[in-house]
């Protein structure tokens, strides 16, 4: 028995080697990657910020120049400022649609099932496509909207190629396309709240409103700042929707601080002053990311 023990307090410390070894091995193959392809291009663009490059020759140090031209650019601000008017429209939107749709497909009822994809459809599909087909049915002369809009007696509306009207063309396509995950977020919530809860205001003589103020909707509170505080994010990084719609356009009336970057860095080649804009923008989202996380701090 004592040479038995004593071979396995030998080997013990050899078999913990190994595992040490591996596990290594195992963190060094997602680490060494993400580094490569994410930590180490990041820190590339915050050096480049402070630089003139066109990638083309080494880069030269420009200092904060970079940012003061940034500051002082009238199409940097239009494109913040659109990114202003997209989450006032975009977040509120998405937030109580997605509410309303999860409340109403909540209970088993014929085609909740049919009705439940259908409204988490289009978040499975790519925002290219998403734009294609809005770009189709918002078309002044034959799209769709406009020909049911005429029933009503309303005048052709350009969507996409108005100054007045693109930014509402581009909203309305970029909430139908992020509806499906705020639905399916409130749908899980909603499922998670006991129904002895709910009985037992029934049974106290509370209506609809009722219950739903002072049952469910408390319940729902950390769903709904998860909700919003994604919807922000996605909204300050809106992009494909605003290519593939109206490039920008018409007059840069729609464009947003992302697509104002990929015009200046692959458009005019201007890596450095694209750079510090994205820098910018990245300020922004940590901003709203640790105001969203105070207050929601000062609430609990």
């Amino acid at each position: 028995m004592s040479v038995a023990a004593h071979s396995v307090e030998r080997a013990r410390p050899e078999i913990t080697g190994e595992i040490d070894k591996a596990g290594y091995v195992l963190v060094a193959f997602f680490a060494i990657p993400f580094f490569l392809f994410n930590i180490l291009p990041v820190l590339f663009g915050f050096y480049v910020a402070f630089t003139r490059w066109s990638i083309v020759g080494a880069p030269k140090w420009e200092g904060l120049n970079n940012f003061t031209r940034a500051f002082n650019d009238h199409w940097v601000a239009v494109a913040f400022k659109n990114i202003l008017f997209y989450g006032v429209i975009i977040v509120p939107s998405v937030t109580v649609l997605g509410l309303v749709f999860a409340l109403f497909v909540n209970k088993r009822y014929p085609l909740s099932g049919l009705a439940r994809t259908l409204f988490f459809a289009p978040t499975v599909v790519s925002a290219t496509v998403i734009g294609l087909v809005w770009v189709w049915l918002l078309d002044t002369q034959f799209g769709l909207v406009n020909h049911y809009l005429s029933f009503f007696g309303i005048d052709d509306v350009p969507w996409l190629t108005s100054t007045r009207w693109s930014l509402v063309g581009v909203s309305i396509a970029s909430i139908w396309w992020d509806l499906g995950l705020a639905f399916v977020l409130f749908l899980a919530a909603l499922q998670d709240i006991p129904g002895e809860i709910n009985d037992a205001a029934i049974v106290d003589g509370a209506n609809r409103w009722q219950r739903f103020r002072y049952v469910i909707l408390p319940h729902l509170r950390p769903v709904i700042s998860m909700v919003v505080t994604l919807q922000l994010i996605s909204t300050l990084r809106i992009f494909s929707q605003v290519y593939v719609m109206t490039n920008g356009g018409p007059a840069g009336s729609s464009s947003s601080p992302i697509h104002y970057i990929y015009s200046i860095a692959i458009v005019r080649n201007l890596f450095g002053y694209a750079s510090a804009i994205a820098i910018l923008l990245f300020a922004l989202i940590l901003a709203v990311t640790f105001a969203q996380r105070f207050l929601l701090k000062e609430r609990a």
